[in-house]
């Protein structure tokens, strides 16, 4: 059993619900600006003259909050992760100004890449809060998981609702100036509920030890493998670049070998080797948000450019996957806490198995409006349960220390994966997209589910998972598997 710092064991009392909420208000930001966009590009590209390079508005978000993510839950835990939390919102500010003024196209894309430096901060940074919190309390974390969870997974589906009745009223400019008010929200909020920072790193050394400690040679080294291996992956909807492949070859090997020698690595690349549960927990991640992410792009394009929708109305249509999302996260939370992890797996799998099966059967003459609302639900169920069963698994095979660089990885590998669903988006819905492209992609949301099942069924780590013996916080097996 989970103990905290203390020594004391975990009891059924969850972390208080006005910290949870108040964190997990910051963690709507960083989906509420990676969903809305999908709604708001046209328009973006109409505004100045040319669609061309408006990819990279919404390509440039993924890739600075990718490489951020984990530096940012590591200064979380050098720096204090409430401190991280409220600069990376105060930067979100920012960016959201010089997007919303933008003048040209290049100063929208830096906008974007300020946004998601900002929003990187989020989430890593409340699970470090969360799990201190529980460390000196004693209270389970799984509630507060939930939080996080829903706020940021509804943001997601939420995002082109909310997006395409924005833009529909008041243009692009409105998807930058909504962040203010969430902003200055979250900020007070989370200053006065969140509690202060514990002494850290940068308080008991010397600035040389503490420069040190950051392992500024892996940082790089990181991100220039996760900036290359994005570049490499947006490229082949396009002019592949092929000469980034050894180039990625090389960071990796020269990334690796150089944090398994450092006495202070930025990530322990031999703990992930070692921690299976960890390891595979990742790889499973990289899938299912590909998965996600080929539903979250492919279809609102499909509703508008073959099915004739608006934004708005497009963005309508896509809110039962919030919605369902957000029953079935708290239902997946219960679930995790009375079967573990296999079973609540098992069921976000099957889900994307029927979704992707599903979309295969849809059809721009023959499939009225409620099928596809009904298609939409059907979609919500997979992503709560997926989310909930890996990042509870990342929760209980980490330390508190670790947990905040491993959700930070998790956030790298979510975009990744956005990426990868932006390829196989080109290559199977083409364009002009139709119900045959449509039918392609769904093959593909269903054979990823497939593969995640037979994962799920096979793996001896989730097999050997020891129920809890309360509703409390879940037992972990065996980092090692």
């Amino acid at each position: 059993m989970t103990t905290t710092a203390q020594g004391r064991r975990p009891d059924h009392r969850p972390i208080p619900r006005s910290i949870s909420l108040g964190l997990g208000s910051g963690t709507m930001l960083q989906a509420l600006n990676s969903s809305m966009i999908a709604v708001a590009i046209v328009g973006i590209a109409a505004y100045f003259g040319s669609a061309q390079g408006s990819s990279w508005v919404i390509s440039a978000l993924y890739i600075a909050t990718a490489v951020t993510a984990p530096t940012a839950g590591r200064l979380g835990v050098l720096l204090g992760p409430r401190r991280v939390y409220l600069a990376g919102l105060l930067m979100i500010g920012v960016g959201a100004v010089v997007g919303a003024l933008a003048p040209t196209l290049g100063w929208l894309i830096f906008a974007r890449v300020l946004l998601g430096i900002g929003t990187a901060s989020q989430y890593p940074n409340a699970m470090t809060i969360i799990r201190n919190i529980a460390e000196h309390t004693g209270a389970q974390t799984r509630s507060a998981i939930a939080v996080l969870t829903v706020c940021a997974q509804s943001m997601v589906a939420l995002g082109p609702t909310i997006g395409g009745v924005l833009v529909g009223l008041f243009g692009w400019q409105s998807i930058m100036w909504v962040n203010l008010p969430m902003v200055v929200l979250t900020f007070v909020w989370v200053w006065r509920r969140v509690p202060a920072d514990p002494p850290t790193a940068r308080d008991t050394v010397g600035a040389r030890e503490f420069l040190r400690s950051l392992d500024p040679m892996g940082t790089a080294l990181f991100l220039g493998l996760v900036a290359s291996t994005m570049f490499l992956l947006l490229s082949l909807t396009g002019h592949p670049l092929w000469w980034l492949v050894p180039v990625v070859a090389v960071l990796t090997a020269s990334f690796v070998g150089w944090e398994a020698r450092t006495p202070t690595p930025f990530i322990d690349v031999r703990t992930v080797a070692r921690n299976r549960a960890l390891s595979m927990t990742l790889g499973r991640t990289l899938m299912t948000y590909t998965a996600f992410y080929c539903v979250f792009f492919g279809l609102p394009q499909w509703l508008q450019e073959s099915r004739g929708f608006s934004a708005t109305v497009a963005g309508l249509l896509m809110l039962p996957v919030a919605l369902v999302g957000i029953g079935s996260t708290m239902t997946a939370s219960r679930t995790f806490a009375v079967h573990g992890p296999r079973r609540t797996l098992m069921v976000g799998t099957v889900g994307l198995v029927v979704g992707g099966l599903l979309l295969t059967l849809v059809e721009n003459g023959a499939s009225p409006v409620w099928v596809l609302l009904l298609v939409a639900c059907v979609l919500g169920i997979p992503n709560g349960f997926n989310n909930m069963g890996n990042q509870n698994l990342i929760n209980s095979v980490t330390s508190p220390g670790e947990v905040g660089t491993a959700i930070g990885i998790y956030r790298t590998i979510q975009y990744i994966g956005a990426n990868l669903a932006a390829v196989v988006i080109e290559l199977t819905l083409r364009r002009p997209m139709d119900d045959a492209g449509l039918h392609r992609t769904g093959l593909v949301i269903a054979i990823i589910g497939g593969l995640l099942l037979a994962g799920v069924l096979c793996s001896r780590t989730l097999r050997q998972w020891r129920q809890p013996v309360d509703l409390g916080e879940a037992v972990a097996v065996d980092s090692r598997g």
